[in-house]
């Protein structure tokens, strides 16, 4: 979501005038738009901060701006840390960035941070503004903003806010666009993925019966991004989709988006991050299962394999309940690869409760996993439970051990596909070896592979490569075929797109 918003952001940059400099020192303007999810974001953004002190001093009418999670939660104390900070605004107004720019270049610094998303503002929705994406075969579609649980480690309701879904029919517009534009592969974001549309179904099916309450809610989710304009107010297939109108319950929509988006001619791969256990349901699973362009992998967070813990951090899950629908997946999905995220250190985690996580890590034969120890965010629930914190070095031991058993997973998990034909989307050339071309499977494996004779596989190029070898964080290959030769062609005589500004994500 963060590089989503960067993207968002740089986009209003270029519509605005700004052009990407090629260097630190050409740069006019300085974007660091952040995330505050761990600790050490902080620790990044002040660290870089005190680096560009620096620049400003030899260049005093360039200017620094701090966006995103980060600056949502400091506010004020970013220039009280970093007075040569130009501008500051959070996650509710990216869609101000350029107008804050122009501000600060004109009347001097200035902090801008809304405590809420307005829901009837169509810029809302990082989709409704302009992009410059890194890539020119693979985006980012936001189906949700904010979220509505209340898990005691998490800062991310208190600075995007509650949940709000984008209606239906719109992002089946957006897209049929990127699909249109020569992009391939999207990837479904939101904070909780797999509870997209409930808000939606809730505020339709509360109007239709008549429910003045529910019908006053309808405003929350009453806006448009795309700029087509409103819907008809009384099109319930734009908001909630064709498939809600013959079974008005209020549920996710998740699984029926899947299903419309994975039908759009031109898209090869859908993705989606990230679900939560708890909402994983029978019908996401079959959507997964039946729809050939939904990739086969899943991103599914345990954070802990102890309901002690689990119970702490206010999940709403049984370890034993996150196998089940572990199982339900396998079980219905061919070749499906997983991956999580697990805390280590938690407030009052015991030797007993680490034991567990590593049993059900090692149950769960993770292909990858993010691993954490745990950071108090100000803020959250947990950041009160001091009392209660695990030494460090115990946390670092167990985060070792952790490690240890995750990465033998995944290095059986990897080896597992020596000799198997793997569908690779080319991303580039490797950032070691210019010669060795890099991808990803459909299971989100890192693949390289050496280069072919003549030009090199352009991005987003879709390649056969056979795995000869295996380590536990990618494959290696031999090229077997191109598929889209022609489409490579083509690439070669597009003059490539106007750069922009960096805008980096601390």
């Amino acid at each position: 979501m963060n590089e989503h918003d960067s993207e968002r952001i740089a986009g209003l940059l270029e519509d605005d005038g700004y052009q990407r400099a090629g260097a630190l020192e050409e740069a006019d303007v300085m974007v660091l738009n952040t995330c505050c999810i761990r600790e050490n974001a902080d620790n990044k953004l002040y660290g870089a901060l005190g680096r560009l002190k620096a620049v400003k001093a030899e260049r005093p009418d360039a200017l620094i701006a701090v966006a995103g999670c980060l600056a949502q939660k400091d506010r004020e104390l970013v220039r009280e840390r970093a007075g040569h900070v130009d501008v500051v605004f959070g996650t509710h107004n990216v869609h101000r960035a350029a107008e804050l720019i122009d501000h600060a270049r004109r009347h001097g610094p200035v902090v801008e941070i809304l405590t809420e998303t307005v829901r009837d503002d169509v810029e809302a929705f990082p989709s409704a503004l302009p992009a410059r994406r890194e890539s020119e075969h693979s985006a980012w579609v936001t189906i949700q903003i904010g979220c509505d649980n209340s898990c005691t480690f998490c800062i991310v309701p208190a600075v995007r806010g509650p949940e709000i879904s984008r209606p239906f029919g719109e992002l089946v517009d957006e897209v049929r666009d990127l699909a249109a534009s020569g992009v391939s592969e999207i990837t479904l974001l939101g904070q909780n993925v797999n509870s997209y549309g409930r808000d939606l179904a809730l505020s339709r099916r509360g109007s239709a019966n008549g429910n003045s309450a529910s019908a006053a809610g309808n405003s929350r989710v009453n806006v448009t991004s795309n700029g087509r304009g409103h819907a008809p107010a009384d099109d319930d297939s734009w908001w909630c989709g064709p498939r809600w109108l013959a079974d008005r319950r209020a549920r996710p929509l998740f699984a029926d988006l899947l299903r419309a988006v994975g039908e759009i001619d031109g898209i090869r791969r859908v993705r989606f991050t990230s679900p939560h256990p708890k909402d994983l349901r029978a019908e996401t699973i079959a959507a997964m299962a039946e729809v050939p362009a939904v990739c086969e992998h899943l991103h599914l967070p345990l954070q802990s394999g102890s309901d002690t813990v689990l119970r702490a951090m206010q999940r709403g899950y049984t370890a034993e309940r996150y196998l089940e629908r572990l199982r339900a997946a396998r079980e219905a999905v061919d070749d499906l690869a997983v991956s999580t995220d697990i805390i280590v250190g938690f407030p009052g985690e015991t030797e007993h409760d680490f034991e567990q996580t590593l049993e059900v890590a090692a149950e769960a034969r993770y292909d990858s996993a993010f691993t954490f120890i745990f950071s108090p965010r100000p803020g959250t629930a947990a950041a009160d439970m001091g009392d209660r914190f695990v030494p460090h070095e115990v946390s670092v031991s167990r985060y070792e051990r952790l490690r240890r058993v995750i990465e033998r997973s995944s290095r059986l998990a990897n080896e597992a596909r020596i000799g198997r034909i793997e569908e690779v989307v080319v991303e580039g050339p490797s950032k070691k070896d210019p010669s060795v071309a890099t991808g990803r499977s459909r299971r989100n494996t890192l693949v390289h592979f050496p280069s072919p004779d003549g030009p090199a596989p352009q991005p987003g190029t879709y390649a056969r490569v056979e795995v000869t070898a295996a380590a536990a964080n990618f494959l290696r290959g031999e090229l077997v075929s191109i598929e889209n030769a022609q489409a490579q062609a083509v690439a070669h005589s597009i003059e490539p797109a106007r750069r922009l500004i960096p805008v980096a994500a601390v």
